[in-house]
């Protein structure tokens, strides 16, 4: 299995593998020419070509899909008002789609900075805050899109930083004043902590806040966890405590028993030259649990694609092939998730990893023939 190894190095650079890898049952995986008649061909599954992933959300929400394609193409703002109005206060989906109005405004003004001729992208965002500045939604989206703004622009630790930084602490202020029970305020403000350092009594007070609010809110465990994470202001001990007792007190059908698994992901070595290190007691743990959450998951969770995108990077690591494909047909399609996003083309990192995935799959006797759907 050699080879598959020196692949899955591949995977860390971003090469594009595409269905280039056959199955041969004495001999493990090997790269063959694409076309080639052994060629383990993920469209034989129907998994979408690579240029047709959504990167956009981690699963299906056409509403959202929809109001987005009116907002951008007309730049006005009042469908994504009704549908954040529409969506219920302190659940899941709102988190997401306010995450997803504030994405897009932020890459539109990236590709469109404006200038003498030209009006700058996300002006829809600018024109439902004067327009509405009551609009708890509008606020929220706001809040959301001058973190983006500080993580996308700027560098932490700078003063350019700092200032949007502050700015977006100030429209989460205003925002939870105009929905008093709503969460999502405070969990944006989740990042602004971690990047401005909020000492950690002043994070366990805004963490208070969540909690009565949305004790099981999973992600804004995972906003959480990245501030408890070594590279931020917690440790590896900090972190996976953290992960391990929002698991434990999940309740029945909650994704939150799915927390270690991220609190692992979080932790990874840089370079890992254990190949067992996937099959450690640790991380067979937290998939275990993992998938125990997916099991006991509704099927129309929004955070459950989060999960199951993560499972499909562990077990492609771990070699249990059969258990990565069953992921693969629920999420493919879209890759907005991590780990994908955490590479310059997530669509093609994604690939790879079904690539493998099929490749090891047929190489151990599988077919879309056997796979389950």
């Amino acid at each position: 299995m050699e080879i598959l190894w020196v692949l899955m190095a591949l995977v860390m650079m971003g090469f594009v593998l595409g269905p280039i890898l056959m199955r041969r049952r004495a001999g493990g995986i090997q790269q063959v020419a694409p076309g080639d008649p052994d060629a383990a061909d993920p469209a034989n599954y129907g998994f979408l070509r690579q240029e047709e992933l959504d990167i956009r959300m981690p699963g299906p929400d056409q509403d959202l899909l929809e109001v987005l394609d009116l907002v951008q193409r007309s730049q006005d703002y009042r469908g994504a008002s009704q549908l954040l109005a529409g969506t219920e206060t302190d659940g899941e989906l709102r988190w997401q789609r306010v995450q997803a109005f504030a994405g897009a405004a932020s890459l539109e003004l990236h590709q469109r900075p404006g200038g003498v001729s030209e009006s700058p992208g996300g002006q829809w965002l600018r024109v439902w805050r004067a327009e509405k500045p009551k609009d708890a939604g509008g606020a929220a989206v706001h809040a959301e899109f001058l973190v983006q703004q500080a993580w996308r622009t700027s560098t932490p630790g700078t003063d350019e930083f700092r200032i949007i930084m502050e700015e977006a602490k100030s429209a989460c202020d205003e925002a939870a004043l105009l929905s008093p029970g709503d969460p999502i305020p405070y969990i944006i403000e989740l990042s602004v902590a971690r990047g401005l350092a909020y000492p950690q009594a002043e994070f366990e007070k805004l963490w208070l806040k969540i909690l009565d609010r949305s004790p099981a809110h999973m992600g804004a465990h995972l906003a959480a966890l990245h501030y408890w994470c070594e590279k931020w202001h917690g440790s590896r001990e900090v972190a996976y405590a953290f992960a391990e007792a929002a698991a434990a007190r999940a309740p029945q059908g909650s994704l939150l028993a799915a927390m270690p698994l991220f609190a692992v992901f979080e932790h990874l070595p840089e370079v890992n030259l254990v190949q067992s290190f996937y099959q450690s007691e640790v991380v067979t743990k937290a998939i275990h649990g993992a998938l125990y959450a997916v099991h006991a998951a509704r099927p129309d969770d929004p955070m459950l694609a989060h999960v199951r995108h993560l499972l499909v990077f562990f077990l492609v690591r771990s070699e249990r092939w059969a258990e990565a494909m069953n992921q693969l047909v629920h999420v493919d399609g879209h890759v907005g998730a991590l780990p994908w996003t955490l590479t310059p083309d997530p669509a093609a990192d994604y690939a790879v990893y079904r690539a493998l995935a099929v490749a090891g799959y047929e190489a151990n006797g599988g077919s879309p023939a056997t796979l389950p759907r």
